[in-house]
C-alpha cells in the first residue's frame, strides 16, 4: 500500500473555535438524557393539567404536517443508478481511485462470499484495493482470511490485537490513513452486492459538495439455504429498509439530509479528513459521520438501485439487541451535538429537518408513556394522538411509497399491475405492525440511558451465511 495521503487521526485534540466541530467524546450523555426526559414528561404532564394544552399540541401537528407534506411531494433526483459509467473509458487512470473497506469480526461464515465478491468488482484493477480487517476475532476467521487474500488478485488482510480499542470505527482509522482512494466503500462482512457496483456510484461524486453516497440495503431472503420469506421479522425488514430509503431521499428532496447506513456507504476522502475520521466514542459511527458531515457542509446522496443485500435477524431477541443500538446511537448525536445544532451550522433548511426528525423518532416515542399513563388517571383521552396520527399516516404512506419504488427499479417499468399493487399494500401492512416495536425501544431506551452509567456496549448481529456462498472453506 502507498504512503498515506492523510495524517492518522488523533484521538485526544485540543479545543476548536467557535463555529467548528469535534469528535464528541460522550461526556455528560446520562446527565442530558436525564434533562430531557424530565422536559418531556413534565411538558406531557403541563399540557394535560391546561386548559390550551390540546390547542399547543394541533398547532405543532399543522406544522409537523406542513413539514412532512414537503416531504411526500420533493421529487428526488437519483432514485436508480442504471448507468455503467466509464465502462469504455480508454484511460482507466482517469477513473476515481477507490478503496474497499471491511471490519470483520468473527465472520468465518461469510468471508469467503466476500472475498470473491471483491475479485470479481468491474472497475479498472488498478483503480482499486480492498482491505478487510480482521478485529481480533475469536473464530476462525483469521486463518481463513489469510488464506483467501493468498489467493486473491485483489485482496489485503490486516489484523488487529484484542487490546486495539475504538471497535469498528477504530479499525477503520487505524487503516484508512494506508489507503490510497479518493473514494473509500465500507461494508459489512455479511454484504452482497453487483460486479458493476463502482461503476454506477462512482460518478455521483463529480458533484463538489457530495461528501457520501449511501445505498439502499435490502434483505437477503434465504439464511442457511433455508427460505425466511415466511418469517415475519425478515419480511418486516424488508419494509422497513424501503421505508427507511425512501425516506432519505425524500428528506434530500425537501433540503434536509440524507443518512448513512453503515452497510454500503461511499465517502470521500476529503470528507472524512474534513471530519478526522470516524468517532471511536460512539455505538453507531454511520449515524454520528452523518451528523458531522453535514455540519462540515458536505452533502450525503441516496440511492434506491443498485442495493447492498445483507442478513437479515430472525429472531425478537436478535432484532431487540440491534434496534436498541441503533436507537442508542441514533440518539447520541442529538445529545453529543446540540451546540453545533443550535448555532444553525447546516443551514436553517437542514437543521429544521433534523429537529423534526427528532421529534418524530425520539421525543414523541418517549412521551407516550406520560401521556398514556395520565390518560388513565383522569379518564381522558390522549393529548398526543393528533401528532400520533399524523406520524402514523405519513409512516405508512412513505412505506408503500418506498415499497413500490423499488419494486418498479427491480422491474425496470413504471406499470404496477393489480396483483403488484396489491402485494405492496399487504407489505406495507405487515411492515406497518413491525415498525410498532420502534415506540417500545426508543421510550424504554430514553429511560435507560438517563439511569445507567455510560458505556459503549456493542452487541454483535451473528452472520449465518449460506450453502451458497461463493467460495467453501473447509
Amino acid at each position: 500500500m502507498s504512503t498515506p495521503p492523510s495524517p492518522a487521526y488523533e484521538k485526544d485534540s485540543e479545543l476548536v473555535p467557535y463555529g467548528d466541530i469535534d469528535l464528541a467524546n460522550g461526556e455528560g450523555r446520562r446527565r442530558k438524557a436525564a434533562l430531557v426526559l424530565f422536559a418531556v414528561w413534565g411538558l406531557v404532564l403541563a399540557l394535560h393539567c391546561s386548559d390550551s394544552g390540546q390547542i399547543l399540541v394541533w398547532g405543532l401537528t399543522a406544522i409537523a404536517s406542513v413539514h412532512l407534506f414537503r416531504l411526500l411531494v420533493g421529487k428526488p433526483e437519483h432514485v436508480v443508478l442504471s448507468g455503467t459509467d466509464g465502462k469504455g473509458t480508454e484511460n482507466p487512470e482517469v477513473l476515481p481511485f477507490v478503496s474497499v473497506l471491511v471490519s470483520a469480526k468473527d465472520e468465518e461464515a461469510v468471508i469467503g462470499r466476500l472475498v470473491e465478491q471483491l475479485d470479481r468488482v468491474d472497475y479498472p484493477r488498478s483503480r482499486y484495493e480492498a482491505v478487510v480487517i480482521d478485529d481480533a476475532s475469536s473464530d476462525r476467521t483469521p486463518e481463513w482470511l489469510d488464506e483467501l487474500a493468498g489467493q486473491s488478485r485483489s485482496v489485503l488482510a490486516v489484523h488487529r490485537k484484542a487490546g486495539d480499542g475504538g471497535g469498528k470505527s477504530g479499525a477503520l482509522n487505524a487503516v484508512i490513513p494506508k489507503t490510497r482512494g479518493d473514494i473509500l466503500a465500507i461494508f459489512d462482512a455479511d454484504a452482497q452486492f453487483s460486479p458493476d457496483l463502482f461503476r454506477r456510484v462512482v460518478p455521483l461524486f463529480q458533484s463538489n459538495t457530495l461528501g457520501a453516497v449511501q445505498l439502499q440495503k435490502s434483505v437477503a431472503q434465504t439464511v442457511l439455504n433455508q427460505p425466511e420469506q415466511g418469517n415475519f421479522w425478515v419480511q418486516g425488514q424488508t419494509a422497513e429498509m424501503q421505508l427507511d430509503c425512501c425516506l432519505q431521499q425524500q428528506r434530500i428532496a425537501a433540503d434536509g439530509i440524507g443518512e448513512l447506513r453503515g452497510n454500503g456507504q461511499f465517502l470521500r476522502r476529503a470528507a472524512l479528513d474534513d471530519c478526522r475520521g470516524f468517532n471511536e466514542e460512539t455505538i453507531t459511527d454511520d449515524l454520528d459521520l452523518t451528523l458531522r458531515l453535514h455540519l462540515k457542509g458536505w452533502n450525503i446522496e441516496a440511492v434506491t438501485e443498485p442495493a447492498v443485500i445483507e442478513e437479515g435477524v430472525t429472531t425478537a431477541k436478535a432484532l431487540w439487541h440491534q434496534r436498541n443500538r441503533w436507537a442508542e446511537g441514533g440518539y447520541q448525536r442529538y445529545l453529543d451535538y446540540w451546540q453545533s445544532l443550535g448555532r444553525n451550522q447546516m443551514g436553517s433548511a437542514k437543521t429544521f429537518d433534523m429537529v423534526m426528525f427528532c421529534l418524530f423518532q425520539y421525543l414523541l416515542p418517549q412521551a407516550v408513556i406520560p401521556d398514556v399513563l395520565m390518560g388513565i388517571l383522569r379518564q381522558e383521552a390522549t393529548v398526543l394522538s393528533p401528532l400520533l396520527t399524523v406520524t402514523f399516516v405519513f409512516s405508512t404512506t412513505m412505506m408503500f411509497m418506498g415499497l413500490r419504488r423499488g419494486a418498479i427499479a427491480r422491474s425496470k417499468t413504471s406499470k404496477s399491475s393489480p396483483f403488484a399493487l396489491g402485494k405492496t399494500l399487504l407489505q406495507t401492512l405487515v411492515g406497518s405492525i413491525y415498525m410498532v416495536h420502534w415506540f417500545v425501544v426508543i421510550s424504554t431506551m430514553g429511560i435507560r440511558i438517563s439511569i445507567r452509567p455510560k458505556r459503549l456496549k456493542w452487541v454483535k448481529t451473528v452472520h449465518q451465511g449460506n450453502d451458497d456462498s461463493p467460495i467453501a472453506v473447509s
